[in-house]
């Protein structure tokens, strides 16, 4: 492990290897905080394969039994974590596989029935296994937390509580996060047992490597805003965050159409698709990377030099994982938010968090309230895909004002929909085409045709026929010998 280690050119410990690594060989549970990108997955991940290499190898009985399991909020953060574990691991005669949803289930179910010490998992994709019988839980002897207060979150708790439940009272139990709320220490206290606590830095603090500043703007002209900053500043390389899915699909092909190579990945994008997209920004060949808040536990670009708050985090806590994707290993970076005026207060939370104001730098021409200085059409008509009445009104009938008659043919075409779009008009799919994160109409699913059989709540529709949308250590101290650095 040590040669595997210093192959990849590690000296330094970080503070939270140097402090936890000690406590997990030593056996004991621990809550561990620190700054997103100081090195918390080799803080665990070294300790843990030191303890498999000099335990008594249970191999001889047969298959190799599953000892440790790893718990991550999302598949990059698993599969990085997992990633890890064969880089430290590389000398080693320890397997591991990463399993999370999105890809099949076939080629894991394979994987495991070989036999893997090391399991790094999604809660979902983990209990798809537990209902298929293809993972056995008993002997485990150790589980960790990545990321622990998001795993802790309500929207996860019950499922963790589930699979906590399937493993042996006796074991070890390691929380990593880079933040914790009271809340969350709470939850965490109630199944580890005398916890060591390790924390390398103030809860919620950003790396001080992040250069943080606001832009004031109005929320019209953020997309204008932000090409101009990619283009005056000449930024190669930019993580783009977006409170939703489909706003962040929007704003990527905005910035295709205005000449910068953009994609974009959240939930709803195909596993396929996530992997080769952040392969390309990771290469350069893509120079910005729209992500909403998921894509922040997982991602490990080396040297991200931009992140860009293009909508404010609902939860303060969020926006220091967001930033922490630059400043890591000893990388300056530079965190930029683009705040209209309905942000202000999210700002200001996210200030409290901080315990510090974050400096407010206007960008001339772009100050809240100045005019735009291109076409009305260049900033407002990519934002949103006309609907109902508007939309038919624009349907093959080019730019001029539009006679009553038509209009009136138009709405007249809703009542016609259970045959297809009216005369002049645009089937219901064009008009949602720009909601695919909001739950479809029938009259979307169904090409524009009214579906009979629908239940009575559907048939609410607003006057005109649109649909609403749904909303990186000396390690001869801590490990035995050799130097390094992780991440």
């Amino acid at each position: 492990m040590l040669r595997a280690v210093a192959e990849q050119g590690y000296t330094e410990p970080t503070p939270i290897q140097a402090q936890a690594i000690p406590q997990v060989l030593a056996g004991r549970d621990l809550l561990a905080a620190a700054q997103t990108g100081t090195g918390k997955t080799a803080g665990f991940v070294l300790p843990i394969l030191q303890k498999l290499s000099t335990l008594p190898d249970a191999t001889s009985a047969g298959r190799r039994p599953l000892r440790v399991l790893v718990l991550t909020p999302t598949r990059e953060l698993a599969a990085q974590v997992e990633e890890s574990v064969r880089t430290y691991g590389a000398h080693l005669s320890v397997k591991s596989v990463a399993v999370f949803g999105g890809v099949g289930i076939v080629p894991q179910i394979q994987t495991l029935k070989r036999g893997v010490e090391i399991l790094v998992a999604t809660p979902g994709r983990l209990l798809d296994h537990v209902q298929q019988h293809t993972v056995d839980l008993s002997k485990v002897e150790i589980v960790v937390l990545d990321e622990a207060d998001r795993m802790l979150d309500m929207g996860f708790i019950r499922d963790i509580r589930r699979i906590l439940g399937l493993l042996p009272t006796k074991r070890q139990s390691l929380l990593f996060s880079a933040t914790f709320s009271a809340e969350i220490r709470g939850l965490a206290e109630s199944f580890l047992v005398n916890p060591a606590v390790v924390e390398v830095a103030r809860r919620n603090a950003p790396s001080d490597l992040v250069t943080q500043v606001v832009h004031p703007v109005d929320a019209m002209r953020k997309r204008e805003l932000l090409a101009h900053l990619i283009r005056s500043g000449d930024w190669k390389q930019v993580l783009v965050f977006t409170k939703t899915k489909h706003g962040a699909n929007r704003l990527a092909q905005q910035l295709e159409r205005d000449g910068i190579t953009a994609d974009a990945i959240h939930g709803n994008k195909s596993q396929s698709h996530r992997t080769r997209t952040l392969a390309d920004f990771k290469r350069g060949d893509l120079r910005v990377m729209v992500a909403t808040d998921i894509a922040a536990r997982g991602l490990d670009i080396e040297e991200l030099p931009h992140v860009v708050n293009y909508d404010l985090p609902h939860v303060p806590e969020d926006y220091v994982h967001r930033i922490g994707r630059t400043g890591r290993a000893g990388s300056e970076g530079e965190a930029v938010s683009l705040v209209c005026s309905a942000e202000t207060g999210l700002l200001s939370a996210i200030e409290r968090v901080l315990k510090r104001p974050i400096e407010q730098r206007a960008v001339p021409g772009f100050e809240r309230g100045a005019p735009s200085q291109h076409h009305e059409s260049d900033t407002r008509a990519p934002a949103r895909a006309p609907t109902g009445r508007q939309s038919r009104r624009q349907s093959g009938r080019g730019d001029g004002p539009v006679p009553r008659q038509a209009a009136d043919r138009g709405r007249r075409s809703t009542s016609a929909r259970a045959g297809g779009a009216g005369k002049g008009g645009v089937p219901a799919s064009r008009t949602d085409r720009s909601n695919q994160d909001a739950a479809p109409t029938p009259a979307a699913l169904n090409g524009g045709n009214q579906n009979p059989q629908r239940k009575p709540h559907d048939t609410k529709r607003p006057a005109g026929g649109s649909s609403r949308p749904a909303k990186r250590g000396a390690v001869p101290a801590l490990l035995g010998g050799g130097r390094y650095q992780g991440r």
